[in-house]
């Protein structure tokens, strides 16, 4: 049994010796290349640097050629393009706050005509027929007097209102007779006639008429007889007969 354990001493010391002495042919298998790790994390920001210096610019005056030099050429206009569509109506806004009152204005001047256009306002007439005889047809119906008569516009005379103040009219007749009676109240302008009638026996009897006429400066209104059913007995009465005519200015 001792002989044994020294045969496999010997031999353990031969092996170990052979490995030692082994060269460069005898090299074992190379490995593989290991994997790549994980990557770190980001780095901390770094520290903010340090402000630049600023430029330096030349004294002096500017060289505005140079500058000019430096922009580009204008290009030319370019087409009008076509209008769009018409936008919607957008809603009314809000009412604005009130603006400030304005400056008084300079003072009026007086003209003076305060009380001449008052008067010139009132426009009146009224003219009386006392003559007994009847008026005759077609013609113009003449007065004994005019009670009133402001500015002149009305003549007894001739029966005509001449209009000196245009304006809007009323003109009214009365006429008390004891025969049949037909008055006209006539416009010269235009020549229209407004007719009233009464037709009476012997009795005394009112006939009344009226109109409003809007005149201008120059016209003439007057009164007028005409025939109608009048007897001819009648145009010779000679019984008391009363006509008047009247008229004032409205506005």
């Amino acid at each position: 049994m001792g002989g044994y354990h020294r045969l496999e001493v010997l031999v353990g010391v031969a092996l170990f010796l052979t490995t030692g002495q082994c060269d460069v042919g005898c090299g074992g298998t190379d490995g593989r290349p290991g994997e790549a790790g994980i990557p770190g994390r980001d780095g901390r920001a770094g520290v903010k640097g340090e402000k630049g210096e600023p430029a330096v610019v030349a004294s002096g005056p500017v060289d505005t050629a140079a500058m000019l030099r430096l922009k580009g050429e204008t290009g030319n206009r370019g087409k009008h393009g076509d209008m769009g569509p018409k936008g919607y109506r957008g809603e009314i806004g809000k009412p604005g706050l009130p603006g400030m009152p304005g400056r008084p204005g300079p003072d009026g001047q007086s003209t003076d005509q305060g009380q001449q256009s008052l008067q010139q306002a009132h426009r009146a007439f009224s003219g009386t027929r006392t003559d007994s005889s009847y008026p005759r047809f077609g013609k113009v119906v003449t007065y004994q007097n005019a009670g009133v008569n402001t500015h002149g516009d009305f003549s007894a005379a001739t029966g005509y209102f001449t209009c000196k103040k245009a304006g809007v009219y009323y003109f009214t007749f009365t006429s008390v007779a004891k025969v049949s009676m037909c008055l006209s109240i006539v416009n010269g302008a235009t020549n229209n006639r407004l007719g009233f009638c009464d037709y009476n026996r012997n009795t005394d009897q009112v006939l009344t008429g009226g109109v409003v006429l809007e005149l201008t400066v120059g016209q003439k209104v007057w009164l007028e007889s005409f025939r109608d059913q009048q007897r001819d007995s009648e145009t010779h009465d000679t019984n008391e007969k009363l006509i008047t005519f009247s008229g004032f200015l409205l506005f």
